[in-house]
Protein backbone atom coordinates (compact mmCIF):
# COMPACT_ATOMS: atom_id res chain seq x y z
CA UNK A 1 0.00 0.00 0.00
CA UNK A 2 1.21 3.44 -0.93
CA UNK A 3 2.41 5.84 2.19
CA UNK A 4 -1.01 8.31 3.02
CA UNK A 5 1.11 11.21 2.03
CA UNK A 6 0.82 10.42 -1.56
CA UNK A 7 -2.51 9.16 -1.14
CA UNK A 8 -3.42 12.74 0.36
CA UNK A 9 -1.12 14.69 -2.13
CA UNK A 10 -3.73 13.01 -4.90
CA UNK A 11 -6.58 13.45 -3.30
CA UNK A 12 -5.95 17.10 -2.64
CA UNK A 13 -5.00 17.89 -6.30
CA UNK A 14 -8.15 16.91 -7.17
CA UNK A 15 -9.42 20.00 -5.42
CA UNK A 16 -6.66 22.17 -5.77
CA UNK A 17 -4.37 22.40 -8.57
CA UNK A 18 -0.69 22.65 -8.54
CA UNK A 19 1.77 21.78 -6.20
CA UNK A 20 0.57 21.33 -2.17
CA UNK A 21 0.79 25.23 -0.34
CA UNK A 22 2.09 23.58 2.66
CA UNK A 23 4.10 20.46 3.56
CA UNK A 24 2.17 17.41 5.29
CA UNK A 25 3.07 14.85 7.26
CA UNK A 26 0.94 11.69 7.76
CA UNK A 27 -0.32 9.61 10.69
CA UNK A 28 1.65 6.84 9.13
CA UNK A 29 5.05 9.45 9.51
CA UNK A 30 5.47 9.68 5.81
CA UNK A 31 5.26 13.29 4.04
CA UNK A 32 4.36 15.08 0.88
CA UNK A 33 4.56 19.13 0.01
CA UNK A 34 7.64 21.50 -0.81
CA UNK A 35 10.52 20.96 1.55
CA UNK A 36 10.61 24.45 2.78
CA UNK A 37 6.81 24.66 3.50
CA UNK A 38 5.12 25.01 6.95
CA UNK A 39 4.77 21.23 7.89
CA UNK A 40 0.90 20.75 9.04
CA UNK A 41 0.94 17.01 10.31
CA UNK A 42 -2.19 15.01 10.46
CA UNK A 43 -2.29 12.82 13.50
CA UNK A 44 -5.19 10.33 12.25
CA UNK A 45 -7.70 9.73 9.62
CA UNK A 46 -10.42 11.81 11.61
CA UNK A 47 -9.14 15.39 10.44
CA UNK A 48 -10.14 14.12 7.00
CA UNK A 49 -13.29 12.69 7.83
CA UNK A 50 -13.91 16.10 9.86
CA UNK A 51 -13.58 17.80 6.49
CA UNK A 52 -15.66 15.22 4.47
CA UNK A 53 -18.69 16.07 6.67
CA UNK A 54 -17.93 19.78 7.25
CA UNK A 55 -16.04 21.41 4.43
CA UNK A 56 -14.38 24.95 4.82
CA UNK A 57 -13.03 26.53 7.62
CA UNK A 58 -15.34 25.15 10.12
CA UNK A 59 -14.47 21.75 9.41
CA UNK A 60 -10.47 22.89 9.33
CA UNK A 61 -10.92 24.43 12.54
CA UNK A 62 -11.93 21.70 14.37
CA UNK A 63 -9.74 19.11 12.89
CA UNK A 64 -7.11 21.72 14.65
CA UNK A 65 -8.58 22.37 17.83
CA UNK A 66 -9.57 18.43 18.24
CA UNK A 67 -5.47 17.66 17.50
CA UNK A 68 -6.31 15.57 14.62
CA UNK A 69 -4.78 18.31 12.72
CA UNK A 70 -1.94 20.28 13.95
CA UNK A 71 1.02 22.22 12.80
CA UNK A 72 4.85 22.91 13.45
CA UNK A 73 6.59 26.06 13.73
CA UNK A 74 4.22 29.36 13.44
CA UNK A 75 0.82 28.90 13.42
CA UNK A 76 0.36 32.43 11.45
CA UNK A 77 3.30 31.61 9.14
CA UNK A 78 1.58 28.40 8.56
CA UNK A 79 -2.50 29.66 8.13
CA UNK A 80 -0.58 32.73 5.67
CA UNK A 81 1.18 30.74 3.40
CA UNK A 82 -1.93 28.18 3.04
CA UNK A 83 -4.01 31.32 2.61
CA UNK A 84 -2.31 33.35 -0.14
CA UNK A 85 -1.61 29.45 -2.00
CA UNK A 86 -5.76 28.92 -2.02
CA UNK A 87 -6.32 32.91 -3.13
CA UNK A 88 -4.22 32.75 -5.42
CA UNK A 89 -4.77 29.28 -7.20
CA UNK A 90 -8.86 29.08 -6.12
CA UNK A 91 -10.35 25.48 -5.72
CA UNK A 92 -11.63 23.45 -8.66
CA UNK A 93 -15.06 21.27 -8.57
CA UNK A 94 -13.63 18.06 -10.43
CA UNK A 95 -16.12 15.98 -13.07
CA UNK A 96 -17.21 12.82 -12.41
CA UNK A 97 -14.57 10.85 -13.13
CA UNK A 98 -12.15 12.44 -10.87
CA UNK A 99 -15.02 12.65 -8.01
CA UNK A 100 -15.51 8.67 -8.07
CA UNK A 101 -11.18 8.91 -8.11
CA UNK A 102 -11.44 11.30 -5.26
CA UNK A 103 -13.90 9.16 -3.09
CA UNK A 104 -12.15 6.19 -3.85
CA UNK A 105 -8.65 7.46 -2.26
CA UNK A 106 -11.09 9.08 0.41
CA UNK A 107 -12.11 5.23 1.17
CA UNK A 108 -8.85 4.16 1.28
CA UNK A 109 -7.55 7.01 3.57
CA UNK A 110 -9.81 6.09 6.37
CA UNK A 111 -12.21 9.31 5.84
CA UNK A 112 -14.79 8.00 4.93
CA UNK A 113 -17.50 7.18 7.94
CA UNK A 114 -19.51 8.40 10.73
CA UNK A 115 -18.94 11.91 12.10
CA UNK A 116 -16.87 12.83 14.32
CA UNK A 117 -17.51 13.88 17.56
CA UNK A 118 -17.46 17.65 17.65
CA UNK A 119 -15.40 19.66 20.13
CA UNK A 120 -16.44 21.13 23.06
CA UNK A 121 -17.14 25.04 23.10
CA UNK A 122 -19.70 26.23 20.84
CA UNK A 123 -21.84 28.42 21.25
CA UNK A 124 -25.59 27.24 21.81
CA UNK A 125 -27.62 30.35 21.47
CA UNK A 126 -31.32 30.28 21.33
CA UNK A 127 -34.54 32.83 20.62
CA UNK A 128 -34.88 35.78 18.57
CA UNK A 129 -31.41 37.43 17.02
CA UNK A 130 -30.12 39.80 19.35
CA UNK A 131 -33.07 39.64 21.67
CA UNK A 132 -32.20 40.62 25.40
CA UNK A 133 -32.13 37.01 26.64
CA UNK A 134 -30.06 35.67 23.33
CA UNK A 135 -27.44 38.92 23.69
CA UNK A 136 -26.82 37.85 27.22
CA UNK A 137 -25.84 34.55 26.56
CA UNK A 138 -23.89 35.14 23.57
CA UNK A 139 -21.96 38.01 25.66
CA UNK A 140 -21.87 35.17 28.64
CA UNK A 141 -20.25 32.66 25.91
CA UNK A 142 -17.54 34.59 24.95
CA UNK A 143 -16.78 36.90 28.62
CA UNK A 144 -17.54 34.90 30.97
CA UNK A 145 -15.04 32.74 30.24
CA UNK A 146 -12.99 32.91 33.10
CA UNK A 147 -12.14 36.53 34.87
CA UNK A 148 -9.13 33.90 35.85
CA UNK A 149 -8.31 33.10 32.07
CA UNK A 150 -9.08 37.12 30.95
CA UNK A 151 -6.34 37.91 33.98
CA UNK A 152 -3.19 35.48 32.15
CA UNK A 153 -4.28 36.37 28.68
CA UNK A 154 -4.20 40.26 29.03
CA UNK A 155 -1.98 43.28 30.99
CA UNK A 156 -2.53 44.54 33.86
CA UNK A 157 -5.47 46.71 32.74
CA UNK A 158 -7.58 43.93 31.56
CA UNK A 159 -7.90 45.91 28.03
CA UNK A 160 -9.00 43.76 25.69
CA UNK A 161 -9.44 45.78 22.67
CA UNK A 162 -6.73 47.39 20.29
CA UNK A 163 -4.40 49.19 22.01
CA UNK A 164 -1.98 52.09 20.72
CA UNK A 165 1.39 51.75 19.98
CA UNK A 166 3.03 54.94 20.43
CA UNK A 167 6.69 53.52 20.62
CA UNK A 168 6.62 50.10 19.28
CA UNK A 169 10.57 50.65 18.69
CA UNK A 170 11.35 51.02 22.47
CA UNK A 171 12.00 47.77 23.70
CA UNK A 172 10.66 48.92 27.54
CA UNK A 173 7.86 49.74 26.16
CA UNK A 174 5.04 47.42 26.52
CA UNK A 175 1.45 46.44 25.81
CA UNK A 176 0.19 47.71 29.35
CA UNK A 177 2.19 51.06 28.40
CA UNK A 178 -0.05 50.91 24.63
CA UNK A 179 -2.94 49.98 26.42
CA UNK A 180 -2.69 53.40 28.96
CA UNK A 181 -1.98 55.22 25.36
CA UNK A 182 -4.89 54.27 24.40
CA UNK A 183 -7.34 54.87 27.03
CA UNK A 184 -5.51 58.20 27.40
CA UNK A 185 -6.35 58.75 23.29
CA UNK A 186 -9.73 58.00 23.64
CA UNK A 187 -10.28 60.20 27.15
CA UNK A 188 -8.50 63.44 25.28
CA UNK A 189 -10.76 62.68 22.15
CA UNK A 190 -13.54 62.84 24.18
CA UNK A 191 -11.89 65.96 26.61
CA UNK A 192 -12.80 64.72 29.87
CA UNK A 193 -12.09 66.67 32.65
CA UNK A 194 -12.82 66.87 36.20
CA UNK A 195 -16.65 66.11 36.83
CA UNK A 196 -17.57 65.32 33.37
CA UNK A 197 -20.11 63.06 33.08
CA UNK A 198 -19.32 59.87 30.80
CA UNK A 199 -21.01 56.70 29.83
CA UNK A 200 -19.09 53.83 28.92
CA UNK A 201 -21.12 51.41 26.97
CA UNK A 202 -20.44 47.55 27.22
CA UNK A 203 -16.94 48.69 29.64
CA UNK A 204 -15.45 45.45 29.42
CA UNK A 205 -13.56 44.60 32.73
CA UNK A 206 -13.18 48.58 33.63
CA UNK A 207 -10.40 49.77 32.08
CA UNK A 208 -11.53 53.09 30.54
CA UNK A 209 -14.19 53.40 33.57
CA UNK A 210 -11.53 53.13 36.15
CA UNK A 211 -8.85 55.31 33.73
CA UNK A 212 -11.38 57.89 33.28
CA UNK A 213 -12.45 58.13 36.67
CA UNK A 214 -8.24 57.86 38.34
CA UNK A 215 -6.67 60.29 35.85
CA UNK A 216 -9.50 62.22 34.73
CA UNK A 217 -11.86 62.46 37.59
CA UNK A 218 -14.87 61.83 35.43
CA UNK A 219 -17.90 60.27 36.61
CA UNK A 220 -18.65 57.46 34.81
CA UNK A 221 -22.07 55.22 34.28
CA UNK A 222 -20.27 52.02 33.10
CA UNK A 223 -22.90 49.10 31.57
CA UNK A 224 -22.37 45.73 30.77
CA UNK A 225 -24.70 42.54 30.09
CA UNK A 226 -21.85 40.14 31.71
CA UNK A 227 -22.36 39.70 34.94
CA UNK A 228 -18.64 38.77 35.61
CA UNK A 229 -17.78 41.96 34.49
CA UNK A 230 -20.35 43.45 36.64
CA UNK A 231 -19.11 42.25 39.61
CA UNK A 232 -15.18 43.05 38.44
CA UNK A 233 -15.38 46.02 37.50
CA UNK A 234 -17.77 46.86 40.77
CA UNK A 235 -15.19 45.68 43.03
CA UNK A 236 -11.99 47.04 40.54
CA UNK A 237 -13.55 50.72 41.35
CA UNK A 238 -13.91 50.09 45.42
CA UNK A 239 -10.25 48.49 45.15
CA UNK A 240 -8.61 51.32 43.07
CA UNK A 241 -10.28 54.60 45.25
CA UNK A 242 -13.00 55.47 42.47
CA UNK A 243 -15.69 53.90 43.52
CA UNK A 244 -17.56 57.23 44.47
CA UNK A 245 -16.98 58.19 40.78
CA UNK A 246 -18.02 54.86 39.08
CA UNK A 247 -21.73 53.47 38.73
CA UNK A 248 -21.87 50.09 37.42
CA UNK A 249 -24.97 48.94 36.00
CA UNK A 250 -26.42 45.15 34.67
CA UNK A 251 -28.17 46.18 31.67
CA UNK A 252 -28.69 45.37 28.10
CA UNK A 253 -27.90 48.80 25.80
CA UNK A 254 -31.09 49.57 24.92
CA UNK A 255 -32.25 49.75 28.79
CA UNK A 256 -29.97 52.34 29.42
CA UNK A 257 -31.94 55.24 30.85
CA UNK A 258 -30.91 59.11 31.48
CA UNK A 259 -29.32 61.49 29.25
CA UNK A 260 -27.22 64.76 29.47
CA UNK A 261 -24.01 62.91 28.79
CA UNK A 262 -21.18 65.20 28.09
CA UNK A 263 -19.50 61.89 26.64
CA UNK A 264 -20.36 58.45 25.39
CA UNK A 265 -17.72 55.37 24.41
CA UNK A 266 -18.13 52.08 22.61
CA UNK A 267 -15.28 50.69 22.64
CA UNK A 268 -15.58 47.33 20.27
CA UNK A 269 -19.02 46.91 21.70
CA UNK A 270 -20.39 47.87 18.61
CA UNK A 271 -19.64 44.85 16.71
CA UNK A 272 -22.16 42.56 18.95
CA UNK A 273 -25.33 44.88 18.40
CA UNK A 274 -26.23 43.23 14.80
CA UNK A 275 -27.10 44.78 12.01
CA UNK A 276 -30.70 45.96 11.89
CA UNK A 277 -30.28 46.93 15.44
CA UNK A 278 -26.93 49.17 14.56
CA UNK A 279 -29.79 52.07 13.68
CA UNK A 280 -31.64 52.09 17.12
CA UNK A 281 -28.40 51.85 19.00
CA UNK A 282 -26.76 54.95 16.95
CA UNK A 283 -30.24 56.48 18.39
CA UNK A 284 -29.82 55.22 21.73
CA UNK A 285 -25.84 57.04 21.59
CA UNK A 286 -27.18 60.56 20.47
CA UNK A 287 -30.00 60.44 22.96
CA UNK A 288 -28.17 60.26 25.97
CA UNK A 289 -25.79 62.77 25.45
CA UNK A 290 -26.39 66.66 25.77
CA UNK A 291 -25.72 68.66 22.92
CA UNK A 292 -21.95 69.27 22.00
CA UNK A 293 -21.12 65.84 23.82
CA UNK A 294 -18.83 63.73 22.10
CA UNK A 295 -19.12 60.04 21.37
CA UNK A 296 -16.23 57.67 20.63
CA UNK A 297 -16.67 54.51 18.66
CA UNK A 298 -13.90 52.08 18.59
CA UNK A 299 -14.77 49.13 16.15
CA UNK A 300 -13.62 46.52 13.69
CA UNK A 301 -15.05 47.01 10.52
CA UNK A 302 -15.15 44.14 7.61
CA UNK A 303 -15.34 44.62 3.84
CA UNK A 304 -18.95 44.37 2.52
CA UNK A 305 -18.66 40.71 1.34
CA UNK A 306 -17.81 39.34 4.55
CA UNK A 307 -19.88 41.80 7.28
CA UNK A 308 -19.15 38.59 9.83
CA UNK A 309 -16.19 37.25 11.82
CA UNK A 310 -16.41 33.93 9.82
CA UNK A 311 -17.70 30.46 10.79
CA UNK A 312 -15.00 29.45 13.05
CA UNK A 313 -15.49 33.03 14.89
CA UNK A 314 -18.98 32.75 15.05
CA UNK A 315 -19.30 29.41 16.30
CA UNK A 316 -16.78 29.06 18.81
CA UNK A 317 -15.87 32.65 19.77
CA UNK A 318 -18.17 35.71 19.07
CA UNK A 319 -21.55 34.34 18.09
CA UNK A 320 -23.74 36.66 16.30
CA UNK A 321 -21.26 39.20 15.68
CA UNK A 322 -21.64 42.20 12.79
CA UNK A 323 -19.18 43.79 11.08
CA UNK A 324 -19.55 46.28 8.50
CA UNK A 325 -17.40 48.54 6.22
CA UNK A 326 -16.00 52.02 8.80
CA UNK A 327 -17.93 54.29 6.10
CA UNK A 328 -21.41 52.66 6.24
CA UNK A 329 -21.23 52.83 10.53
CA UNK A 330 -20.35 56.55 10.13
CA UNK A 331 -23.76 56.56 7.67
CA UNK A 332 -25.94 55.13 10.58
CA UNK A 333 -24.54 57.25 12.90
CA UNK A 334 -24.81 60.62 11.34
CA UNK A 335 -28.41 59.53 10.07
CA UNK A 336 -28.70 59.10 14.05
CA UNK A 337 -27.95 63.04 14.10
CA UNK A 338 -24.32 62.97 15.18
CA UNK A 339 -21.55 65.03 13.35
CA UNK A 340 -17.97 62.50 12.76
CA UNK A 341 -15.08 64.88 13.29
CA UNK A 342 -12.81 62.21 12.84
CA UNK A 343 -12.05 58.97 11.94
CA UNK A 344 -8.84 56.81 13.05
CA UNK A 345 -7.56 53.52 11.27
CA UNK A 346 -5.91 51.65 14.27
CA UNK A 347 -5.29 48.36 12.10
CA UNK A 348 -1.79 47.59 12.17
CA UNK A 349 -2.11 48.77 15.87
CA UNK A 350 -4.63 45.73 16.42
CA UNK A 351 -2.20 43.22 14.78
CA UNK A 352 0.64 44.62 17.04
CA UNK A 353 -1.99 44.16 20.13
CA UNK A 354 -2.94 40.55 19.46
CA UNK A 355 0.57 39.42 18.47
CA UNK A 356 1.26 40.36 22.32
CA UNK A 357 -1.70 38.29 23.43
CA UNK A 358 0.02 35.52 21.14
CA UNK A 359 3.31 35.36 22.62
CA UNK A 360 1.47 35.69 26.31
CA UNK A 361 -0.55 32.63 25.75
CA UNK A 362 2.54 30.68 24.89
CA UNK A 363 4.22 31.66 27.39
CA UNK A 364 1.26 30.69 29.97
CA UNK A 365 0.07 27.86 28.09
CA UNK A 366 0.44 25.52 30.82
CA UNK A 367 -1.31 27.77 33.37
CA UNK A 368 -4.11 28.72 30.54
CA UNK A 369 -4.63 24.73 29.38
CA UNK A 370 -4.70 23.24 33.18
CA UNK A 371 -7.94 26.28 34.23
CA UNK A 372 -9.61 26.59 30.53
CA UNK A 373 -8.69 23.06 29.27
CA UNK A 374 -6.52 21.76 25.78
CA UNK A 375 -9.86 22.55 23.34
CA UNK A 376 -10.35 25.62 24.59
CA UNK A 377 -6.69 26.47 24.63
CA UNK A 378 -6.29 25.37 21.29
CA UNK A 379 -9.61 27.44 19.90
CA UNK A 380 -8.00 30.43 21.40
CA UNK A 381 -4.86 30.05 20.11
CA UNK A 382 -6.42 29.52 16.52
CA UNK A 383 -8.68 32.32 17.02
CA UNK A 384 -5.82 34.66 18.15
CA UNK A 385 -3.38 33.44 15.29
CA UNK A 386 -6.28 34.09 12.55
CA UNK A 387 -7.25 37.60 14.08
CA UNK A 388 -3.78 38.60 14.04
CA UNK A 389 -3.30 37.78 9.77
CA UNK A 390 -7.04 39.46 9.49
CA UNK A 391 -5.42 42.71 10.26
CA UNK A 392 -2.27 42.74 8.45
CA UNK A 393 -3.40 41.38 6.03
CA UNK A 394 -6.07 44.06 5.32
CA UNK A 395 -9.28 41.68 5.52
CA UNK A 396 -10.13 43.28 8.97
CA UNK A 397 -9.93 46.87 9.70
CA UNK A 398 -10.40 49.17 13.06
CA UNK A 399 -10.98 52.56 13.50
CA UNK A 400 -11.47 55.56 16.33
CA UNK A 401 -14.56 57.07 15.24
CA UNK A 402 -14.96 60.66 17.01
CA UNK A 403 -18.43 62.15 16.99
CA UNK A 404 -20.30 64.79 18.18
CA UNK A 405 -24.08 65.65 19.30
CA UNK A 406 -24.35 69.39 17.76
CA UNK A 407 -26.14 71.90 19.57
CA UNK A 408 -29.85 73.19 18.30
CA UNK A 409 -28.05 75.83 16.57
CA UNK A 410 -26.19 73.39 14.47
CA UNK A 411 -22.45 73.97 16.28
CA UNK A 412 -20.03 71.34 17.72
CA UNK A 413 -19.16 73.27 20.66
CA UNK A 414 -15.64 71.83 19.82
CA UNK A 415 -12.33 73.53 18.74
CA UNK A 416 -11.59 74.20 15.16
CA UNK A 417 -8.13 72.53 15.04
CA UNK A 418 -7.85 68.24 16.24
CA UNK A 419 -4.93 69.13 18.48
CA UNK A 420 -7.20 71.38 20.58
CA UNK A 421 -9.93 68.50 20.74
CA UNK A 422 -7.42 66.05 22.45
CA UNK A 423 -6.67 68.50 25.92
CA UNK A 424 -8.41 67.39 28.89
CA UNK A 425 -11.21 69.40 29.87
CA UNK A 426 -11.33 70.84 25.93
CA UNK A 427 -15.08 72.13 25.69
CA UNK A 428 -16.04 75.72 24.86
Amino acid sequence: MSPAADRLAQLLGHFLPGPLPVRVRAWDGSQTGPADAPLVVLRSPDALRRLVWQPGELGLAEAYVTGDLDVEGDLVDALSTAGRSVRDRPATRPGPAGMAAATALAVRLGAVGPPPKRPDGRARLTGGLHSVARDRAGISHHYDLSNDFYALLLDESMAYSCAYWTRPDDAAYTLADAQRDKLDLICRKLGLGPGNRLLDVGCGWGSLTVHAARAYEARVTAVTLSRAQHEFVTERAAREGVADLVDVQLRHWRDIDGGGYDAAAAVEMGEHVGDTEYPAFAAKLHDVLRPGGRLMVQQMSRGSHAPGGGAFIETYIAPDMHMRPVGRTVDILEEAGMETRSVEALREHYATTIDAWRATLEQRWSDIEALVGTTTARIWRLYLAGASLAFAERRMGVDQILAVRPTREGASDMPATPTAWYAPGSRT
